[in-house]
């Protein structure tokens, strides 16, 4: 699979003028973009038509985190919209998880989105996980959200790079990892914690990589979106 085909741009504003504007820069050489919670508060399903008119897929990242019922519905709307890939919040529990996987398993395969967990959030380092009252070490919980979310039936989990090996290890090499947090090298860190560069990213084993601020927020994203995809050998 070519590198391109395993980055998710980030749409992250508020603004769908903006965001259709990072599409025409980056939508011939990437397919998948993130739709977070700022541009679909803002902007609702029409986001999302946005991305599939220009033939893109969208990762909906919403991070779902609520009672069973509630996540089932959250995600049966999701997939009605026709996202490729949406998310959960793995401390959500195992109950939470299963209501979300069976949300869509009667789904034809073809339209079924994929379900990942968020594990713990790149943003976090290991005393801010300790803070929460957490007292596995950053690893060990993310090793046991990931084994929780197999369990549940999910098809993967959000992760930072550093954690993708134990996760393979642990559960499987065919159970997807999602990586954000990823910075080249000639990027900013910005608010992330525990990150590496794309490249690593797919030498430790990671599916998909999501990318925003180091592309979006470049002085000039089109030759950032060269410079990146040339920085992980691709033609």
């Amino acid at each position: 699979m070519n590198y391109a085909d395993r980055i998710i741009v980030a749409l992250d504003t508020d603004s769908l003028k903006e965001a259709e504007g990072w599409l025409k820069v980056f939508g011939a050489r990437m397919k998948h973009f993130k739709i977070g919670s700022p541009l679909f508060t803002a902007c609702g399903r029409r986001a999302i038509e946005m991305v599939k008119k220009r033939g893109g897929d969208v990762f909906l990242d919403l991070k779902f985190h609520d009672i069973p019922s509630t996540v089932a519905k959250a995600v049966t709307s999701a997939q009605k919209l026709g996202v490729w890939m949406l998310n959960v919040h793995a401390s959500g529990g195992k109950k939470m998880m299963e209501a979300a996987r069976r949300a869509v398993e009667d789904t034809d395969p073809d339209d079924r989105p994929m379900v990942v967990a968020v594990t713990v959030l790149t943003s976090m380092s290991e005393s801010d996980l300790s803070s929460t009252g957490i007292n596995r070490s950053l690893k060990d919980q993310v090793k046991h959200f990931a084994a929780l979310a197999d369990e549940s039936g999910l098809d993967g989990v959000v992760a930072s790079a550093e954690e993708v090996e134990i996760i393979k290890q642990h559960v499987g090499k065919d159970f997807l990892v999602v990586t954000p947090g990823v910075r080249p090298a000639w990027a900013d860190s910005d608010d992330q914690s525990r990150i590496v560069t794309p490249k690593k990213a797919f030498e430790l084993g990671a599916d998909y990589v999501v990318i925003g601020r180091p592309l979006t927020q470049a002085k000039d994203p089109q030759a950032a979106c060269e410079r990146l995809l040339q920085e992980l050998f691709v033609q």
